[in-house]
């Protein structure tokens, strides 16, 4: 089984962002808060322009509408993150905003702000409403509600995709039996929630696991102080290094890019492949640096 090639990643996500491009102005946010809303057609910018959020549509034969990020340092950006996965909208009048209770809601238009159950939303609890309450995009990636300027009370990472990005983990919160997990699209059209699942088991020695349908089909093994065991091309090199946490709090995996002019994404398809691709400011192109996880369940049982 092979996986897909960087060309053929790039070839799935340019007709997606292409598409975005024509259908977008110029307008650009780099806060979203109650006053000022993300329409369909404008971008929220991270600091430092390494990411944009705003409204796509996953293929030219689609009518559907999706909240999403994407790297914008790319002349051909990838799609990294989607909000709405299973609920897309079915026109472009959709809004982004702050609602009365302080979350980041998807909803129609204006009027629905104040009206209906969003489409979407952050879902957060809260005891009183502050107008300090916003959301930024991060130039990690990192899509936060923050309020009154302290830490972030809601995150993207929290809820990853089909992609996995540095400082994002995968594992479980002990505590609260959180779980940081990867989920595949459905295919390369459609962001919904696909069949397989990249995920930590904590039980007894944890263990990376690809679930297909809920059920195991591929065992990562556990970690030896540098890797999973049943991942050998796993190891730390110049371009990227890998964090294992192992406590009373959590188990979890973080990857840190030691070189800041590489981008790193690590994507899973609904066959069950991951691929980890980098792409160089230097040579402004993707290329596949690796599989991070044996793409060959039957060696693995």
């Amino acid at each position: 089984m092979k996986p897909y090639s960087a060309k053929a990643l790039i070839l799935i996500n340019v007709p997606l962002f292409l598409l975005l491009v024509l259908l977008s102005s110029c307008h650009s946010l780099h806060r979203i808060t109650p006053s000022q809303p993300l329409r369909d057609g404008d971008a929220l910018l991270s600091d430092g322009g390494t990411y944009a959020l705003g409204f796509f549509t996953p293929s030219n034969n689609s009518r559907k509408r999706y909240v999403g990020i994407w790297f914008a340092r790319s002349s051909k950006p990838v799609v990294v993150w989607a909000a709405n996965r299973q609920t897309p909208l079915n026109n472009t009048s959709g809004v982004l905003s702050i609602d009365v209770h302080g979350n980041i809601v998807l909803v129609y238009n204006d009027t629905d702000l104040y009206r209906n159950t969003p489409i979407w939303s952050s879902n957060v609890s809260f005891s009183s409403f502050s107008d300090h309450t916003f959301a930024e995009l991060q130039d990690t990636g990192n899509f936060v509600l923050i309020r009154n300027k302290g830490r972030p009370i809601w995150q993207s990472f929290d809820y990853p995709g089909d992609t996995r990005l540095p400082f994002m983990k995968i594992g479980v919160d002990l505590r609260t039996g959180f779980n940081w997990s990867m989920t595949s699209w459905k295919s390369p059209d459609d962001p919904g929630m696909g069949d397989v699942t990249h995920m930590i088991d904590p039980t007894g020695y944890p263990q990376l696991f690809l679930l297909k349908n809920g059920a195991p089909f591929w065992r990562g093994g556990s970690w030896t102080g540098q890797r999973f065991s049943g991942i050998p091309q796993m190891t730390p090199n110049f371009i990227f290094n890998i964090t294992y946490i192992d406590n009373a709090n959590e188990v979890s995996t973080v990857t840190r890019v030691m070189d800041p002019s590489v981008f790193l994404i690590m994507v899973l398809d609904n066959t069950g492949h991951e691929t980890r691709t980098v792409w160089r400011a230097k040579e402004n192109n993707w290329l596949q640096v690796c599989l991070s996880v044996c793409a060959c369940p039957d060696s693995n049982p």
